[in-house]
């Protein structure tokens, strides 16, 4: 089967979030099970920054924006089996940034066009064009309603996958014949209209052939009345369409066994002297007492999404009771200030690192006791699945993908449990299930089962992989 992946980042050439990880992974491991599996992406200036890239130019093909021109350059690079296609134009794309731009609505309507004229230029037909959230949402549109003439395009289905709906990809409803050459019965009829501005992302859902949610707890809040995303009206129309498929982790890089940043591997049967070496390494390396109390960690965005208010909170009851607590982030300044101030309170037991830094989160996920991750709301999240092949068990609200990875300890299920939740979004919930989790800590033959059960659990991506060929 020949799957194109459409997206705006992909892992190891441009990243911001967990899209890309998603993108990369399930292209590799589809290309590994014996498909072919290719990725569209912009060529940003930070993929052209990069050294000694093996690319071949392709060619080039003028894409109109109404009375704009403007060329797409090809590229093709190939990595581990994937084909990456890159798209470049110096106007849209040689920027310090992927996003946050004025004029983003734009950039990412000339990738739209381009990638709607890219398989007729490479005389590639593909299977599924698979694409991810609102810059690629208006690709099966546009091939839908002016290119399914094209021989390449005679036996395509799309897909779409929603990975953070808080983003619409709003656009005056002017710009979807200025741009797209689009008629505006598709506007009049609701197909592409939300709060009366064309939306993107409601067009890929309303234009693809399947839609899928990156859970399946998240696929049915998604479709409950009073959802704050405020799809459920347009994915009600979908619903025989539309189902939840959980995110894998990429079981290669993350596998404390082969781990190169750990100061030793572990496994199953290797964890208690394996964690303690790293616990070791962090108290050392951040300067903090090293001690047998338990270590909280949190590797995320620090945003109101991931319920950091909640953690930083509950992390200041952790600290002033003896407990350590180790953030790794950035994001909102005022959240950013609150961490900051925890440390200068706890400097021997609290260690902050606003930015991101790949060898702290390693050794986080493999010195901490337990794993924070209360988050607001949360379609996958796969900061709980690292945390489980690692040992180190997850503390989550129950919600989206954390609900469906991980199996909350009541007290009862010790054999099948893998980390400790809770369903109220707020403080006394949380700490409620802290001190749930510090009783099991102190019981060490039932903290051994549960990490035992958490490094077992199957998080890989070739279960994911093999969902989504059944839905293909």
């Amino acid at each position: 089967m020949k799957i194109a992946m459409i997206a705006s980042e992909a892992l190891p050439l441009c990243k911001t979030g967990g899209l890309a990880d998603v993108i990369w992974s399930l292209s590799h491991e589809l290309s590994k099970m014996g498909h072919e599996a290719c990725i569209v992406l912009p060529f940003y200036k930070i993929i052209k920054d990069r050294p000694a890239m093996a690319l071949r130019r392709l060619g080039s093909y003028e894409v109109r924006l109404s009375w704009r021109k403007q060329n797409a350059d090809i590229f093709l690079w190939e990595y581990l089996g994937v084909k990456f296609y890159l798209i470049g134009n110096d106007y849209y794309f040689n920027r310090e940034n992927l996003y946050g731009y004025d004029d983003d609505g734009e950039r990412f309507a000339f990738f739209a066009l381009s990638v709607q004229r890219l398989f007729p230029f490479l005389n590639l037909p593909v299977d599924v064009i698979h694409v991810h959230d609102w810059q690629a949402g208006m690709v099966p549109v546009l091939i839908k309603e002016q290119s399914l003439g094209e021989e390449v395009y005679q036996n395509t289905r799309f897909v779409m996958t929603l990975h953070n709906e808080a983003f619409k990809g709003y656009l005056d409803r002017y710009f979807l014949n200025h741009f797209f050459g689009l008629d505006d019965r598709i506007y009049e009829s609701g197909a592409v209209r939300f709060d009366d501005m064309v939306s993107t992302l409601k067009s890929g859902i309303v234009y693809s052939d399947k839609v899928v949610a990156v859970s399946p707890s998240h696929a049915k809040e998604l479709l409950s009345p009073g959802d704050p995303m405020r799809l459920d009206g347009v994915l009600r129309l979908r619903d025989r369409d539309f189902c939840g498929i959980v995110n894998g982790v990429d079981v290669e890089e993350f596998d404390p066994m082969n781990d190169p940043f750990l100061p030793k591997n572990y496994g199953v049967t290797s964890f208690v002297s394996g964690k303690e070496a790293c616990r070791k390494k962090l108290c050392f390396d951040y300067e903090l007492e090293n001690d047998d109390a338990p270590i909280f960690g949190l590797v995320s965005r620090l945003t109101f999404q991931k319920g950091i208010d909640l953690a930083l909170k509950v992390g200041e009851s952790i600290l002033r009771h003896g407990g350590k607590f180790i953030v790794l982030g950035s994001g909102e300044e005022e959240l950013q200030r609150q961490a900051q101030r925890l440390r200068d309170a706890y400097p021997t037991r609290c260690a902050i690192y606003i930015g991101y830094n790949n060898q702290l989160a390693h050794d986080i996920y493999a010195a901490s006791d337990f794993f924070l991750m209360p988050s607001l709301f949360e379609p996958c999240g796969i900061g709980q699945m690292i945390a489980q092949r690692y040992g180190s068990l997850p503390i989550v609200r129950a919600v989206g993908g954390l609900k469906d990875t991980v199996v909350g300890f009541n007290g009862k299920n010790a054999d099948v449990a893998t980390g400790f939740s809770f369903v109220d979004y707020d403080l006394g919930a949380l700490k409620a299930t802290v001190e749930k989790a510090l009783t099991v800590f102190a019981d060490g033959k039932t903290m051994r089962k549960l990490i035992h059960n958490a490094m077992k659990t199957d998080h890989s991506w070739r279960k994911s992989a093999q969902a989504y060929l059944k839905l293909y």
